[in-house]
Parts: C-alpha cells; sequence; structure tokens
C-alpha cells in the first residue's frame, strides 16, 4: 500500500520534533557577514598555500587513526591540561552538546542554563528526551543566583551549563556567583567558553578545585569555523564516560589535519585575535556616540546592542548590504537588540556607516 510522506511523518516522526522550528541560516552572497561571529580574517597566502599541500596528502581513503590522537595531545598542549585530565574532540561544540545529553539521559533527567543564552543547549536536551530548564538572566545580564540556586534545588539538573562569555549578551558573569552555583549543581557542570579567544579570563585556572566541572571549547572562534572542531575536558573518570557515547569516527583527517596546522601557527591566530579585540573596543566606542544606541560590555568577539527599532535597523542594514543577527525575538530581555560580530577593520568601518545612515 503506498505512503505519502505525510502519513509516514504522522505516525512515524516524534510529535516534538514536528513542532519544532529547524536551525535558520540566513542567506549572505554579497553581503558583508557579520551575524555568526566567525573570525573574519582568513589565512595569509604563503600558509594558505602550506595548508593546502599539507591537506593534500592526507589519506582520505582511510577511516581516522592515530592522526586524531595527534591532534588530542596538540590540543592538551595547547590548553595545559592538568594532570588527572582528559580530551575528547566533536564535531563543533554542537556534538559535544549532543554527547553531554546521550550520556546524562537517565529517566526524568534535566538540563538547566541561564537564558538567554546558546539555543542548542535547549534544542540538544529536548532532542535527547531530556527536559530543559531556562532561568532568566537579570536585567543587566548577570546570573540571578537565588533563581539558579532555586532552579537546581528544585529540578536536581544533571548538566548545567554555563557560558563564559554567554551568547548573546557576550558578558563574562561574576566568578563568585558562578562558584556557589558549582558548589550547589548535584550533577555536572559545563563552562561554555567558545569565546576564550576573546576573554579577559578563563575557568581553566580553576577547574582543577572540582571534580564535577568540565570545560567546553571550539576552533570555531579561534579561525576555524569551517573546520567544526570542539572539545572537552575534564577530569578523566568523567571524560571517559562521555567518550563512550561517541561515534569512533566523528572528526575527519581534513579537519585533524587542518586544526593541528592551526595550533602550529597558533601565533597568526592570536594576532587576529588582538586585532578583533581593538576593533571590538572602537566599534563600541562608536555605537555608544550614535544616538538612541546601547551597546552591551563584552568580552567575545560581538556586541550585543539595544536600538530604537531591532526589526527596522535590521532589514535598514540588509539593504546596505550588512548582515547582522536580529536577536530582538529570541528572549524578552533581548527586545530590540542586535547582536553584530566584530569584523576586519574594513567590515566594522562599513557596518558603522550604515548603521549611522540607516538610523538618520
Amino acid at each position: 500500500m503506498p505512503r505519502t510522506a505525510q502519513d509516514v511523518i504522522q505516525r512515524f516522526i516524534r510529535q516534538d520534533v514536528q513542532s519544532m522550528h529547524g536551525y535558520a541560516i540566513q542567506p549572505s552572497a554579497g553581503m558583508v557577514k557579520l551575524d555568526a561571529m566567525e573570525n573574519p580574517f582568513t589565512l595569509p597566502e604563503a600558509l594558505r598555500r602550506e595548508l593546502g599541500q599539507r591537506l593534500g596528502e592526507v589519506a582520505i581513503n582511510r577511516y581516522p587513526g592515530a592522526r586524531i590522537d595527534e591532534l588530542r595531545a596538540a590540543l592538551a598542549r595547547h590548553v595545559g591540561l592538568p594532570e588527572g585530565y582528559e580530551l575528547i574532540l566533536g564535531n563543533g561544540s554542537d556534538e559535544i552538546i549532543t554527547l553531554l545529553s546521550m550520556a546524562c539521559d537517565v529517566p526524568g533527567a534535566t538540563v538547566l542554563a541561564p537564558v538567554p543564552g546558546f539555543v542548542m543547549y535547549d534544542v540538544s536536551a529536548r532532542l535527547q528526551g531530556l527536559r530543559f530548564i531556562g532561568v532568566p538572566l537579570t536585567p543587566d545580564f548577570e546570573l540571578d543566583e537565588a533563581a539558579m540556586l532555586a532552579a537546581m534545588a528544585q529540578h536536581q539538573p544533571a548538566i548545567v551549563y554555563i557560558a563564559y562569555p554567554n551568547n548573546p549578551t557576550a558578558n563574562l558573569f561574576d566568578d563568585a556567583v558562578i562558584e556557589r552555583i558549582i558548589q550547589a549543581a548535584p550533577g555536572l557542570v559545563v563552562i561554555d567558553e567558545a569565546y576564550q579567544p576573546f576573554a579577559s579570563r578563563s575557568y581553566l585556572d580553576q577547574v582543577t578545585r572540582h571534580e564535577h566541572v568540565l570545560i567546553m571549547r571550539t576552533l570555531s572562534k579561534f579561525g576555524l569555523a569551517g573546520v567544526r572542531l570542539g572539545y572537552l575536558l575534564g577530569p578523566k573518570a568523567l571524560v571517559d564516560q562521555v567518550d563512550k557515547v561517541r561515534p569512533p569516527y566523528n572528526v575527519s583527517v581534513l579537519n585533524a589535519e587542518a586544526a593541528l596546522f592551526a595550533l602550529e601557527h597558533h601565533d597568526e591566530f592570536a594576532r587576529q585575535a588582538t586585532v578583533l579585540r581593538s576593533e571590538r573596543t572602537r566599534l563600541i566606542a562608536a555605537l555608544a556616540a550614535m544616538p538612541g544606541v546601547t551597546p552591551y560590555p563584552s568580552e567575545a568577539n560581538m556586541v550585543l546592542t539595544r536600538v530604537p527599532d531591532a526589526a527596522a535597523l535590521f532589514e535598514a542594514l540588509k539593504r546596505r548590504k550588512v548582515l547582522v543577527k536580529n536577536v530582538s525575538k529570541l528572549h524578552p530581555l533581548l527586545a530590540n537588540c542586535l547582536r553584530l560580530t566584530v569584523g576586519t577593520p574594513d567590515e566594522n568601518d562599513l557596518m558603522i556607516d550604515a548603521l549611522k545612515a540607516s538610523l538618520s
């Protein structure tokens, strides 16, 4: 008996999946692309040629093998992995979040995080059958300590995510509050340091104080968004458990080789990050001088900015070929907010000029 696609969807696709919206990626052809917190710099020509030669010699006819272990060792050296700690790789931070949800999917498990925050904490939890608990930040985008502690006491979450800095607000939360949340957490606490290259401090210096804390990072903001490589580090006993649900060949040999090459040339990426931090300061100052515009402090490569009419300004910028992210409908705290990625000096000049012209 023939089956229509709709018949199959109604009978076999989960109802919660049917009601979800897919992750939307904005078309960006011909635009100044400042919507996705990417490093805007390409490698110098000599390094591009060298990388191309390296990738051309990779044995793509073989499954990933020892080279993956070499990448893990290189990352361990890069971050200064503490003794007794382990590190695993993921296809971007997104896969690491999925692995954590899978590993912690015990009956009745919940995942808790402050909101607004990274949407994949919520999406991954729900797709794995866990309940997501979002705890609103304060109006100035700080952790609501009392609400966080109360929610943890009530829901006993298997995982608490704390983005450091947070996305989309771009701020670092108060360390003393984080410490009290960690002490009260009944399960894992995952410190998400996706934007660490642009932040003034890292939790890595304190991670060995607690055996239930993991740190998650990515090479996307380092400068390899197209490579898709995230990693998770923590006490070996915990990380080994998460590693059991990882697919055996989740990182390709091409991705691994590109990441190894980048780590060998980390000084170039550090130089790029220095430029972006300087540009972030310049962008915030320019935004603050615009009437009706309020930029918020940033420790990432983005600036959350409140404007008189986010929807209208977003469309006006698009007409001027500048693409940013309208986050105003993601959470009530983000009303009339745009998230602006810090670009190259030339890109930032174009965005600043487009903002001025649109606001006038």
